[in-house]
């Protein structure tokens, strides 16, 4: 603790029945590199409020300041949930030990709970784990589910867990699959925190791709505005932009392949890769690659957010844009290559 905080404590008894009092040590709580204690402040000042008032809304701001929106987007996709249930319904014997790696909203380790297991669940966010603790007793899973706020990299087996783990689960994986860090996650865990014939869900995962045209009526990308020629700008454009599944956003132009797997059930780490290869297109305009996640629960299971019609997902799809859209023939050759670094993915036309 810092001088500062040290200080900020001894001014909280005379602010204990006052909102706007706390809610001021807390912001300074933050600027003195003391987070966890702000945010237990915010949380006080928000029971406090109910949300309501300058007070309430600055609590709110330092609760979800970081909180990622997808963390209110995910708990809504009923084939998400469902692949994910049943895969520990197959999985949860008696007396069976689970371990989370990143709680959320507690979804995925109540389910486990209910399905008669114990569980452990780590998340690194003070401010999620806390308001998951919450949930998690709510719905009266307290004796069953123990929330972790830590990496799960600094778990130790018996003084966090009880012994190894029987069952991993897992939801960190992004929109390109990796960027969320899965890949060491799963590693570390898998090396250290599970039991030799452990079940891991998911057990795969698989980024695919095809050839792909942008059907929205206006492109990200600029051009004439106000007799302006404004292209040049497109230069900073993220180079891949993210496509909503089940909105009709793109057509696919080709029929996908598996650009690359990974088995999310071993300790070996996976080094770097890069692949090119050719794509047959169905013809016509081709705007881009277009780029998806499948995930393996088990060997019955499988989620997949390929961006076509009647789908929806909490995953977006990413579209890569080729630098000028080509005009393809049915089946002629387009090549594209790709490469992943560990936690995130690059496509392009070579």
């Amino acid at each position: 603790m810092t001088d500062r905080a040290a200080l900020l404590l001894t001014l909280l008894p005379k602010a204990s029945n006052d909102p706007r009092a706390l809610i001021a040590i807390a912001r300074q709580m933050i600027a003195a590199g003391d987070r966890p204690r702000a945010i237990a402040l915010a949380e006080q000042v928000h029971a406090m409020t109910g949300g309501a008032g300058e007070a309430g809304v600055t609590a709110a701001e330092i609760l979800g300041d970081g909180v990622h929106s997808w963390h209110f987007l995910i708990p809504r996709d009923k084939a998400r949930n469902d692949a994910y249930e049943a895969a520990l319904l197959r999985a949860i014997k008696p007396g069976c030990r689970v371990l989370e790696i990143g709680t959320g909203t507690g979804l995925l380790a109540m389910m486990a709970a209910r399905a008669g297991a114990t569980v452990v669940t780590c998340e690194a966010d003070p401010a999620i784990a806390s308001a998951a603790r919450e949930v998690i007793a709510a719905n009266g899973y307290a004796d069953r589910v123990k929330v972790v706020n830590a990496h799960s990299t600094t778990l130790q087996p018996e003084r966090d867990l009880g012994g190894l783990a029987d069952i991993l689960v897992s939801e960190i994986v992004s929109n390109d699959l990796l960027s969320e860090g899965v890949l060491a996650a799963h590693e570390d865990a898998v090396a250290r925190l599970l039991a030799p014939d452990a079940t891991v869900i998911p057990s795969r995962g698989t980024i695919r791709v095809a050839l792909a045209r942008d059907l929205r009526d206006r492109s990200p990308r600029l051009d004439d505005v106000s007799g302006f020629d404004l292209r040049p700008f497109n230069r900073l454009a993220a180079p891949g932009e993210m496509i909503r599944v089940g909105m009709e956003e793109v057509a696919l132009c080709s029929e996908p392949i598996d650009l690359f797997e990974f088995d999310f059930a071993t300790s070996e780490p996976r080094k770097p890769e890069r692949r090119t290869c050719d794509v047959a297109s169905l013809g016509g305009r081709v705007d881009g690659i277009v780029q998806w996640i499948a995930l393996e629960m088990d060997t019955v299971g499988r989620y997949e957010n390929r961006p076509e019609a009647g789908t929806a997902s909490c995953w977006g799809a990413l579209l890569w844009r080729f630098p000028r859209p080509q005009e393809t023939r049915p089946g002629e050759p387009v090549s594209i290559g790709g490469t992943h670094e560990r936690d995130r993915v690059r496509l392009w036309a070579p």
